[in-house]
Parts: C-alpha cells; structure tokens; sequence
C-alpha cells in the first residue's frame, strides 16, 4: 500500500503513512524505554504495524513509538546497525545475509507476514511469448532488488519445475513501474505482489502466469521485526509491549474490513481495487520451525554461504 514510491525489498504491497500516524503519545515507567524508534517500510507487511499506531495499540502498552521510514529492506537495517533506530521492519533476507556475514547480532522480535495464494505472482502481457513456468528460462524478469525475496521466490518456483534460473537477467523495477516495463518490452515477465498485481491488471492487462506461494514457498515467510541483541537483553518489557501491540494488531488485521481502508488511504488506489486485493497473511507470534524455512532456501538459492539456525535468533515472545 503506498503513499510514497519506494522499492520494497521484502516483495510486498505499499503501505505508506502520513504525519499524523508517525507517532503516539504515551510512556509507562515499568518499560525500560518507553520511547522507541521502529524503521519500517512502504509494504503491505505493515499493515499490522499501521493498526497498532493509529490504533493506540503502542500507546496502551506505554508506548510512544516513532516510525522512520526506509526505502528498502537494506536501508531499514543499516538504521538498525548504526543505532539510528530501536526496532527494524524488513524482509527476512537481509536479516539473514547479516547474520551470515556476522555484520549485526540479529534479534528476530516479531514476525509480519507470509505469502498467502495469489499474493505474490509473475505475471506477464497477455500477448507474451511467456504463458507459463517454462517460458521463464533466459528471460528478462523484473524483481525489486537481487537476493530479495523476489528474486528468492520467483528462482525457488522456477527451481520446483526444473527450470534452469542461471541464466535468467534480473532486472530491478520499482514496483509501481512493472506494468510500464511489460508493456514497453523492457523485461519479459516481472514479480509482483499486492496491490500491484491488481493495478497492473487494471491498468495495462497483464495476467498472471505463476503463483510463486506454492511448492517449497507455500506460506512462505516474507517479512519481520529484528532489533539487536543488545537492545533485548536491555530492554526485555520494552520488547514484550512492542510484541502485544502487535499481536492484537494482527489479530486485528484479519479482519479484512479494517485493512481496506488502510489501502484506500495510503496506497491511494479506489475502493474497488482494495476489494479486489489478494492480502498476505499477517502474523506476529515467530515459529522458530516456521521462520527456518527461510535461511535454509536461501542457502540452496546461494544467497548465505552457511547453515544458519534461527533458534537463538528468536527474541523471548511473550502472549497478550
């Protein structure tokens, strides 16, 4: 959902915010730190963090939280990393790549998101020489960004059908613009998610031709809140009121008639279009079992170089 134009690297939808729902007021002295900075991004993932701050959700739990905005998953983590903010929204990736490379002691505090059927697709013009799976080989595609989750899914489908992805040329597109770069020849085919799939549709007639949700990427997770270790081990009721107002947030983001709006109001597209709308399915509470199945395709997509075990990645969770 998206009031700004940004890249989102965790593959998902925009969802932008205004001044008036950058912060809320609110403070309890039984938090470590009461007043927390979360970078989070333009994507439909956020949705659940969207509610919870024009919600009162962080407020009722002595929260005042003030979100920064980043232009992509990378953007988010460097502000993570260089103590600009408490809490990062970002795709799993390069929580990941971080970790791999030993550039951040990763703490996984909430989960956001997986791709739900139909929210996350390759599509094409209805006219192309791609109709399905096995046109894909030597192509032009259009992802967010490389080792993103949408050039991870978009290869682990394509692997699933034994489709050879090696030689395929990745090219980034903003989201907003694929359907221009399809229809202009620009690339051959391009990964989208929601609310793109639908405007693409509307707007230029494109269809899409694989839904990347499926096989080894069925409920896949997309996307989630990381915070150093060091912050953790600080500020533990700090984390655990943070993980509540999620948690009734996304309990809250269930209910489809409290995200319509949502898109409505910053992705600036029409009522009819948020109708139509495939979502994510959001999440909160983080599986370690779930969350694994992250790192372990993104080392047999050559993404990390090393096993990693997400375990010890995974912050205290507490219940509301």
């Amino acid at each position: 959902m998206a009031a700004v134009v940004s890249v989102s690297i965790s593959g998902c939808g925009l969802l932008g915010g205004d001044d008036s729902s950058s912060s809320s007021s609110g403070g309890s002295g039984n938090l470590e730190k009461s007043k927390i900075k979360v970078a989070t991004m333009s994507t439909i993932d956020t949705a659940s963090l969207r509610l919870a701050q024009d919600g009162g959700y962080f407020k009722t739990e002595g929260l005042d939280v003030e979100l920064v905005e980043a232009a992509t998953g990378q953007i988010s983590l460097t502000k993570l990393i260089g103590s600009e903010v408490d809490i990062a929204y970002a795709s799993y990736t390069p929580f990941f790549i971080a970790m791999s490379k030993g550039t951040a002691d990763i703490k996984l505090v909430s989960d956001a998101s997986s791709a739900g059927p139909k929210s996350t697709s390759i599509i094409a013009m209805p006219n192309s020489s791609v109709r399905g799976i096995n046109d894909l080989a030597g192509k032009k595609i259009g992802i967010f960004a490389p080792n993103t989750v949408s050039d991870t899914l978009t290869k682990s489908v394509m692997k699933d059908h034994g489709v050879d992805f090696s030689k395929v040329q990745w090219v980034p597109v903003q989201p907003p613009n694929m359907a221009a770069a399809l229809k202009n020849g620009d690339i051959d085919a391009g990964f989208l998610t929601e609310p793109f799939i639908t405007q693409a549709a509307k707007q230029a007639g494109t269809v899409p031709i694989v839904d990347t949700a499926t096989g080894a990427t069925q409920d896949f997770p997309t996307a989630g809140y990381g915070s150093l270790g060091k912050f953790v081990n600080e500020n533990p009721k700090t984390v655990a009121a943070f993980q509540r107002a999620m948690q009734k947030a996304t309990r809250d983001a269930a209910d489809r008639s409290k995200i319509e709006p949502l898109l409505v109001k910053y992705a600036k597209i029409d009522q009819d279009t948020a109708a139509l709308t495939t979502l994510l399915t959001f999440q909160s509470t983080l599986d370690p079992r779930r969350i694994q199945r992250v790192p372990d395709l993104l080392l047999q997509m050559g993404a990390i170089q090393t096993k990693i075990d997400v375990g010890p990645m995974i912050a205290p969770q507490t219940t509301s």
